[in-house]
């Protein structure tokens, strides 16, 4: 596990991200400043115009914290609320290790990821 530092809003988070393959790539791209929405009311989300390396990615649930990479639309994901749903196509890279709650009432936010040092 790698740990992340994710800002936003003038809050600190920290995530821990996994090895695998769109992981890897990510953190190749720290730091890493997005615009991500608000949406559905259960995560934020930034679309790459490109796709990136997804071996594992698999149809999954997924937990509250999880950051997440959606195959199809090349999103890059942080789940903050549960709604059941299982989604195709999914790689989980991370997971944030701090209470989230916060994120139910903001909307679309400039989120950076940098590796912590």
């Amino acid at each position: 596990m790698t740990r992340i530092k994710i800002t936003l809003n003038g809050q600190e988070l920290t995530a821990d991200f996994n090895n695998s393959d769109t992981a890897k790539e990510l953190m190749s791209r720290m730091p890493l400043s997005v615009k991500m929405m608000n949406l559905y009311s259960r995560e934020m989300t930034y679309r790459f115009p490109n796709a990136l390396p997804a071996k594992k990615a698999k149809t999954d649930g997924y937990e509250v914290g999880d950051i997440g990479y959606w195959k199809p639309l090349h999103s890059l994901v942080i789940f903050y609320k549960q709604t059941g749903e299982i989604i195709d196509q999914l790689q989980i890279v991370g997971h944030i290790t701090d209470n989230i709650n916060f994120f139910k009432s903001i909307g679309d936010s400039i989120i950076e990821f940098k590796l912590e040092k």
